[in-house]
């Protein structure tokens, strides 16, 4: 009927959210229609109404996780930044603070990582996800290694004595370090800094991009 869509569009999303906190609090495992019911406060039937089967259930929270930890977000100020270098780093600052600050998303996305072990389906969208996430900071890292080869040198030379990093290769290590610090923010939060993780990663590739990321 007209005009009941967008309701049941709210409670979907709802139904999501009670299932974010199910998984959240229990782990991916714990995600049955009965629980994400009684979470979400409706009936086991309004919960198979919008998701068939258990599933299904699952399927669509892995959308809202990979969302939260494989989507690129690009904040307005560091949007206007127009040097590469510098926007690189405050990407990566901006990403490793936003991973780490509600360790819940990450360790939802490892769980379904364990889970595509054994699940096709599961692994081949976590692993199509993280080709976008590193397909996002190519840009940014195409444009600094496009910078950097603008830089007159002596023919034949290398930069610092290694070859000069490649977008694809600056844009692996980029969701390399960002990862790895929202990992080490679930593993150990209280010893675990993430400014300090951000300073040594930062003066780790001045040093082995040979200066992509200084200042």
């Amino acid at each position: 009927m007209p005009g009941r869509k967008a309701p049941e569009e709210y409670r979907r999303k709802d139904i999501l959210r009670a299932a974010y906190d199910v998984a959240a609090r229990h782990g991916v495992e714990a995600l049955t229609v009965r629980a994400v019911a009684g979470r979400a406060a409706v009936s086991h039937g309004t919960v198979l109404f919008h998701f068939n089967r258990r599933d299904q259930l699952i399927a669509s929270l892995l959308d809202s996780v990979l969302d939260a930890t494989t989507t690129l977000r690009v904040p307005a100020d560091v949007e206007r930044l127009t040097r590469p270098a510098e926007r690189l780093r405050a990407l990566l600052r901006a990403e490793m603070e936003r991973l780490s600050s509600d360790p819940r998303h990450y360790r939802l996305f490892l769980e379904y990582w364990a889970l595509g072990v054994r699940n096709a389906a599961i692994r081949r969208r976590v692993s199509e996800a993280l080709h976008g996430y590193r397909r996002a900071f190519r840009d940014v890292c195409e444009a600094l290694t496009r910078e950097e080869r603008a830089v007159p040198r002596p023919s034949g030379t290398r930069m610092n004595g290694r070859l000069a990093p490649t977008p694809d290769g600056l844009a692996e290590v980029a969701v390399s370090l960002v990862h790895g610090c929202a990992l080490q923010a679930v593993i150990d939060p209280k010893a675990f800094s993430v400014q300090q993780h951000f300073g040594s990663a930062a003066r780790m590739l001045d040093g082995h991009a040979a200066g992509a990321l200084a200042r």
